[in-house]
C-alpha cells in the first residue's frame, strides 16, 4: 500500500484537541498501510521571532528567511514544533521519529536566494525512510533542511511534503485550515484541472499560500501521476473518507 503523506499545519497546531483526534485517525489508518507527517508551525515560528525582535516578512505566500534568524525558526520547527507532535503521535501509538528533511539524505536543497536561507527541496535518498516504515515506525518530518554547506535551511511545509511524497511514491493529503480550495464565492471546488487552476491563479482567486499548496499539488501529480488532495483538517473523519476514495476537500487532477 502507498504511504499516506500527510502535511499539518496552520491552526491544527495551535489546537490540540484537534491533532490528539487527527492523530488518532492516523493510528487507526496505520492499521492498513503506511503514514507519514509533515509540518510546519507558522504561527509558532512568528511568536519565537517576534520574542527576538525579528520582523517576519512573506513573498507570494512563502517566509523570507534571513540567515541570522534561521536559528529560532530552526529551533521553533525542529525544536518545539517537532518534539511537541511526536509527544503527541506517541500517546497515539504510532511509534514517531523526529526527523528533519535532511535525515538519511531523504531531500537535498537548491537555495531560494531571493527568500534568504529558503531550500527547496527535491527527493533524493529513501533508504532511511523505507527502513523505518518497513519496521512500523512514523516519521515526523519538520519543514527544516540542511544545505550542501551546512546551513540550516527553512522549507516551506507544503513544499516539502511535495518532496516527501515524491521520494516514497505515495499519496499526498495537505490540510489546511480552510475545506479545500475555494472558488472567488468562498465555495468549495471539489475538483480542479491544472487549466481550471491556471485561470483561478490568474484571476487572483488563488494566491499567497494556498498558490504554494496549489503548486506542491501539482507538482506532486505530475510526478506521481495520480490526484492530490487538499483538504481541511477539522473534521478528522473526513481523512478515513478519503481512504475510503470518498470526496474530500479539492481533488488536485493529474
Amino acid at each position: 500500500m502507498k504511504p499516506v503523506v500527510l502535511k499539518m499545519g496552520g491552526r491544527l497546531l495551535q489546537d490540540r484537541n484537534a491533532l490528539d483526534a487527527l492523530l488518532a485517525v492516523c493510528a487507526r489508518i496505520k492499521q492498513q498501510r503506511p503514514v507519514i507527517l509533515v509540518h510546519g508551525g507558522g504561527d509558532q515560528v512568528d511568536q519565537w521571532l517576534a520574542k527576538f525582535a525579528f520582523n517576519t516578512e512573506k513573498i507570494d505566500g512563502q517566509r523570507v528567511s534571513p540567515a541570522e534568524q534561521m536559528p529560532v525558526i530552526a529551533g521553533a520547527l525542529d525544536g518545539a514544533v517537532n518534539a511537541e507532535m511526536v509527544s503527541r503521535a506517541m500517546l497515539q501509538g504510532l511509534k514517531p521519529v523526529g526527523l528533519n528533511l535532511s535525515a538519511g539524505n531523504a531531500c537535498q536543497f537548491t537555495v531560494n536566494t531571493k527568500l534568504g536561507a529558503v531550500g527547496i527541496a527535491k527527493p533524493a535518498d529513501a533508504t532511511l525512510l523505507n527502513v523505518l516504515l518497513a519496521e512500523g515506525f512514523t516519521p515526523v518530518f519538520s519543514s527544516i533542511g540542511i544545505g550542501s554547506e551546512g546551513q540550516l535551511l527553512n522549507v516551506n511545509a507544503d513544499l516539502a511534503a511535495a518532496a516527501i511524497c515524491q521520494l516514497v511514491k505515495g499519496q499526498l493529503v495537505l490540510l489546511t485550515d480552510v475545506p479545500g480550495i475555494l472558488d472567488g464565492n468562498m465555495q468549495l471546488i471539489p475538483e480542479l484541472s491544472t487549466e481550471h487552476a491556471a485561470q483561478l491563479v490568474a484571476q487572483g482567486v488563488i494566491k499567497g499560500g494556498m498558490k504554494v499548496k496549489l503548486d506542491a499539488a501539482l507538482d506532486t501529480a505530475a510526478a506521481l501521476q495520480s490526484n492530490i488532495v487538499v483538504a481541511g483538517w477539522q473534521n478528522p473523519n473526513d481523512l478515513e473518507n478519503l481512504m475510503q476514495d470518498k470526496p474530500v476537500g479539492t481533488c488536485i487532477l493529474y
